[in-house]
């Protein structure tokens, strides 16, 4: 547990000390103040609304695409530059590299959301824009979910690719086939089902499978808004709003971080004895 706290402060220092870091802080504070902007001019803003909707569908665009490349190019510089070999002489193994890394870049990520919104809040109060401290949670409990899971995939690719370029690459793919055409894929997949008793399982299924979706899901079923998914997530809505579907929640989330990261450490211990790296 030490070895991991001082890779992960070690890796806060680095990344405080990036400018790309700085360069998203900017970009992620500017879209939060946009994004709750629009959220304020609803009239009302408890539960969920159309333009809540709108305000998480945007957010799924930005922020996942942020973590991917800040944690994928994080792991991939260090191999890139030759860090990771001057590190491996040391007795640290690769797990405690990711999770060490996982856990500075979870801390960043935290600092600059906590920092974006706190920072929107404060000039939507000075200039008297209305927005409910309730809003202002949910949203920032919702970004900080979602960028905590996409890490560890970020790390899973960072563990794989050997240049920060194929990061970049691998990056992107993922962002563009989880957010950008995830509906099509599924649409695509649901039509070509042989039978309509296999739609709800194989839509259930591939919500688990997808980050994002799950999290948007879970999010507006805990707003009270789950029948507009229709009534194949009925079992869903019923576990989502029990007093036991937080649980649920994060027992999935914590599974997929530790499949990433689980996964991210068995290639790169894989390709370190069979010399590709």
């Amino acid at each position: 547990m030490l070895r991991i706290l001082t890779v992960a402060i070690r890796e806060i220092k680095l990344g405080f000390r990036n400018f790309w870091t700085y360069s998203f802080l900017i970009l992620l504070t500017i879209f939060t103040l946009a994004i709750l902007l629009l959220q304020s001019s609803v009239a009302t803003v408890q539960g969920y609304t159309d333009m809540t909707g709108t305000v998480i569908n945007i957010t799924l665009y930005l922020l996942p695409l942020i973590t991917l490349l800040l944690g994928g190019f994080s792991v991939a510089v260090e191999k890139e530059d030759g860090q990771w070999r001057l590190l491996s002489t040391y007795p640290i193994t690769v797990y405690t590299f990711l999770w060490g890394k996982w856990l500075g870049l979870a801390t960043i990520l935290i600092t600059m959301i906590f920092f974006s919104f706190g920072f929107t809040g404060l000039i939507m109060v000075i200039f008297g824009q209305a927005i409910s401290i309730q809003t202002l949670i949910f949203f920032w409990l919702f970004s900080t979910i979602l960028a905590i899971v996409y890490l560890s995939i970020a790390l899973l690719i960072g563990s794989i690719v050997k240049d920060r370029w194929q990061s970049l690459i691998g990056g992107i793919t993922v962002w563009f086939i989880t957010i950008v055409i995830w509906p099509l894929l599924m649409i695509s997949i649901l039509g070509h089902l042989p039978s309509y008793k296999f739609i709800q399982p194989t839509l259930q299924g591939l919500t688990l499978l997808n980050p994002a979706e799950f999290v948007r899901v879970f999010s507006i079923m805990r707003l009270g808004a789950g029948t507009t998914f229709g009534a194949e997530y009925d079992q869903w809505i019923t576990w989502a709003t029990s007093h036991y579907g937080l649980l649920i929640f994060f027992g999935i989330l914590i599974s997929w971080i530790l499949i990433s990261i689980f996964a991210g450490g068995l290639f790169w211990n894989w390709s370190d004895r069979n010399g590709s790296k």
